[in-house]
């Protein structure tokens, strides 16, 4: 089934074509009017930022989505969960301060900000999924408890789902720290002949699964949680990640959190994905690379896969950035996310999230 996926580009020559007017557009557009229905408690999924991070997406561009879900009679609150890393979102009362210092306060979103999660990440509820991984999926209360729900994504670069949009916000975002560590399948693995046996590896791994012995780095399995940080320092390049067996595994696994995110919400969900500031990374990093093609526009649809296979066709099509870390596929029309991560194919998200149910592929382009 073809699925509707509407774009506004950032150009504008008039008040009428700003971004906060476009938004409002979009929402009228794509129908979300009919998603909300009198007294619905509505969820606006967003990320909030790691702290250092400046390239998630605005809190005034919440703020349309949350008076269109009010001129509707529906009651928004603005949500996300807690990460799974030790960082600045790890409980409600760090998250909430870190959203407030980014921006996200009442006076501007003019709608509370819950943490889906509760005040340690352990409030979730087990969603019946039957998939091949997954036959239940722990997803965050605040979300599934919500009538419906309004995802809002920065469409951007990944280094282990090759791309993060509207897809990867339903699995990780609206997964509590459990469900999340249930995604992250891929361990760390040490090649003992490049490892020299610094500790390095050992003093960035927070969960203290890295440790030395006979001078050289081991992985406790149990309790790493392929973030990742163990590699980035590692001098000699020693460790890294099963990208043939274990990382498509970490990438069906998402894209089922993803479904049971929106198992219950048939009907009742609509996607905006932000394309700009198109960086490399995930949002969670704390810090914000340079932009690896030029902004491009907002989208809106009903359909997640739909809208993130618009999303990568749309990025593709771009000449990617010279100053920023593309090492390959600049042309038009190349993959740029591979020329990020050669070894991830983020594409896997769609194929797969066409398989089970959660969109499809196919969709049409309607320019607003």
């Amino acid at each position: 089934m073809t699925s509707d996926v509407f774009f506004a580009s950032f150009r504008a020559r008039s008040p009428g074509e700003n971004k906060l007017s476009k938004i409002k557009k979009l929402f009228s557009e794509s129908g979300f009017n009919e998603l909300i229905d009198e007294d619905d408690l509505t969820a606006i999924k967003v990320h909030f930022g790691e702290a250092g991070n400046d390239t998630f997406v605005s809190p005034i561009f919440i703020r349309p989505v949350v008076d269109r879900v009010k001129r509707n009679m529906g009651k928004p609150f603005v949500t996300d969960t807690a990460t799974l890393y030790n960082g600045y979102r790890r409980n409600a009362v760090d998250h909430v301060t870190t959203a407030i210092t980014h921006g996200f306060g009442f006076s501007v979103l003019d709608a509370p900000v819950i943490i889906a999660d509760g005040l340690t990440g352990n409030d979730h509820v087990e969603v019946e999924i039957e998939k091949g991984h997954f036959k239940t999926v722990r997803i965050a209360s605040g979300i599934h408890e919500a009538d419906s729900m309004i995802v809002m994504s920065h469409f951007k670069g990944h280094c282990m789902a090759g791309f993060g949009g509207a897809i990867k916000n339903l699995a990780m975002g609206c997964a509590p720290p459990a469900g999340k560590l249930e995604q992250h399948c891929a361990k760390a693995m040490v090649d003992t002949d490049k490892c020299i046996g610094c500790g390095k590896c050992s003093k960035a791994c927070e969960y203290y699964a890295i440790h030395i012995v006979d001078k050289k780095s081991r992985v406790d399995e149990e309790k790493c949680i392929s973030c990742g940080e163990c590699a980035a320092a590692c001098p000699e390049y020693a460790i890294d990640f099963d990208w043939e067996k274990d990382v498509p595994v970490f990438i069906e696994k998402m894209v089922e959190y993803a479904y049971g995110a929106v198992k219950d919400k048939k009907g009742k969900a609509g996607y905006i994905n932000f394309l700009m500031n198109i960086t490399p990374d995930c949002d969670c990093a704390p810090f914000s690379d340079t932009p690896i093609v030029p902004d491009i526009g907002i989208l809106a649809s009903k359909d997640p896969v739909a809208i993130d296979k618009a999303s990568v066709d749309l990025v593709n099509k771009q000449i990617g950035i010279q100053a920023s870390m593309l090492a390959c596929n600049l042309e038009e029309g190349k993959d740029k996310f591979r020329g990020l991560w050669d070894n991830v194919d983020g594409n896997r998200q769609l194929v797969y999230g066409e398989k089970i149910g959660l969109g499809s592929t196919d969709y049409r382009l309607i320019e607003i």
